[in-house]
């Protein structure tokens, strides 16, 4: 099986950790903001899977407030 983080130095993987951890932020906090009754699963959920999670989380809150 291959690493996919093999290839990267130190500090690439300190930068793609402070990447994924303020994705975990600004969902967590705009959930939390809006009422969320789940922002703290929002926001794991971000930090796990930024790449998909954070479009369908924005997406689909403004999909929510345009009702």
């Amino acid at each position: 099986m291959n690493d996919p983080f093999a290839g990267l130095s130190e500090g690439e993987l300190v930068a793609l950790l402070v990447v994924w951890a303020a994705a975990f932020l600004v969902v967590f906090m705009h959930a939390q903001r809006h009422g969320s009754k789940h922002a703290t699963a929002w926001g794991v959920a971000a930090f796990l899977a930024a790449g998909v999670v954070v479009p369908v989380y924005f997406v689909r809150y403004w999909l929510r407030r345009r009702r």
